[in-house]
């Protein structure tokens, strides 16, 4: 068997993995009951699962020009994801579309509350962000 077949298997088992992985993140997106855990299902495996499709792409397609493109796409999908669900995760806490039972430790409310204390000190005049 040359390395080449065997390349084109790895690739195939590589492609699948993904695709099934890929799969399980679009099922949880769907079943999951609330955002964190949405958002969880969104960013890993989706991730991995990319990962797994690059590489068996690049095991099959084995062009200099294409590894680098195939290496762009990963880097910046590993680059994106983590920002994005940070992004998701924010805004939910901010709409109030957390569920605040479910959270162990709520260390942005703490921030938050410093903060508003902070500016509260300060008065209205020096609150660039007050109303009034």
């Amino acid at each position: 068997m040359s390395w080449i077949a065997v390349a084109d298997v790895a690739g195939a088992v590589c492609m699948l993995t993904g695709a099934l992985l890929c799969l399980l993140a679009g099922i949880g997106l769907l079943r999951l009951p609330d955002v964190l855990a949405r958002m969880h299902a969104a960013t890993k495996p989706q991730s991995l699962g990319l990962l797994l499709v690059l590489i068996g792409a690049g095991l099959w397609l084995r062009s200099p020009i294409d590894l680098c493109t195939l290496l762009l796409v990963g880097l910046f999908q590993l680059l994106t994801s983590p920002v994005a669900a940070h992004m998701v995760g924010r805004a939910a806490y901010r709409t109030g579309r957390l569920d605040r039972d479910a959270v162990v430790r709520d260390e942005l409310a703490e921030a938050l509350r410093t903060e508003a204390a902070a500016q509260d000190r300060q008065g209205p005049e020096e609150n660039p962000r007050s109303e009034g």
